[in-house]
């Protein structure tokens, strides 16, 4: 079944979901009655497999570990004209689900992201300790870098258009994928949006996978890597700067001394502050170079994205 003439595909990565999957698919099958639900397994130890199997929703079984995995999987699998990706954590609303759809179709979007509003009452049920705060700073941190009006970076409800999901690299291995989808849809300047939706505790029996600190560090590295491969020029530019001004503050006594004796007593610091230079001058060329690499690397993704229609209703 197709909604307002475009096919729509559910996708669930799943570790670990016993206690919360049957109520994802029921939720969605009833918030959008025929969609077509695929639940991605990532190789649970616990019975998700056989949940979703009784609910009537294929499952096919991912076994390398972590969510970027799954999702490259997911897209690599999966043929429709709009799909939704949402955690199988019971955690998001399903009819949001009708709002999200709409704005992508109506405004043309690429990526609609659903951004959680937990009420007081449920807050701190649905959010670990620090999660909040983490996920500003991350997400405000990307703003700064890549520019973007983003608000919820690191939510898992987000819907898609067929030329990103077809453009998507999906190099991340664990939770850092929504950062990467982010990036993603920020580099290629592609039209997006926000949704606000509610957001709810886990289902009694299920636990979180996320860790506060290891996966919030994994997140903020593959923010520097992104910064690194996506803005080669203003990183490597930063850390040539910093050495050429280091090199400049040590070179400045050693000039002094020059020119009051006509010696050069401190030969060491002479030969660092040269050293600091010349590996400034290799770090700004390095920059410049990779810089070209970057725009040949977005160019081929554009041409990619492009090469896929947008279907309209």
């Amino acid at each position: 079944m197709s909604y307002r003439g475009l096919s729509v595909a559910l996708t669930i990565p799943c570790f670990n979901e016993e206690a919360a999957i049957a109520k994802v698919i029921r939720d969605f099958r009833q918030a959008i009655p025929g969609m077509a639900i695929y639940v991605f397994d990532n190789h649970s130890t616990d019975n998700t497999a056989a949940v979703a199997r009784a609910e009537q929703v294929p499952v096919i079984n991912v076994p390398l570990k972590g969510k970027g995995n799954v999702v490259r999987r997911m897209f690599a699998d999966v043929e429709s004209d709009i799909y939704v990706m949402v955690d199988g954590d019971a955690t998001y609303d399903a009819p949001s689900l009708t709002r999200m759809l709409d704005k992508l179709i109506d405004e043309h979007l690429d990526m609609v992201v659903g951004c959680r509003k937990a009420s007081e009452e449920v807050a701190s049920a649905a959010y670990r300790s620090g999660h909040q705060w983490g996920n500003r700073m991350l997400t405000q941190s990307t703003v700064n870098i890549f520019g973007g009006g983003f608000t919820d970076m690191l939510s898992g409800y987000r819907v898609f258009s067929k030329r990103y999901v077809k453009s998507f690299p999906a190099l991340s291995h664990g939770f850092e994928i929504e950062t990467e989808l982010t990036v993603h849809a920020l580099e290629l300047r592609m039209p997006y949006g926000e949704v606000m939706t509610p957001y709810y505790a886990r289902p009694e029996g299920s636990t979180s996978k996320l860790s506060t600190y290891r996966d919030g560090f994994r997140i903020l590295k593959t923010i520097l890597r992104l910064y690194m491969t996506e803005r080669p020029f203003s990183f490597y530019g930063i850390w040539g700067s910093l050495m050429a001004a280091v090199a400049i503050l040590a070179f400045v006594p050693v000039l002094a001394d020059y020119f009051r004796t006509g010696l050069v007593p401190r030969f060491p610091t002479l030969i660092l502050s040269s050293a600091l230079m010349v590996c400034s001058m290799l770090s700004f060329t390095c920059g410049l170079i990779l810089d070209n690499v970057t725009t040949g690397r977005h160019e081929t993704k554009r041409l990619a994205y492009l090469t896929i229609p947008f279907r309209l209703p």
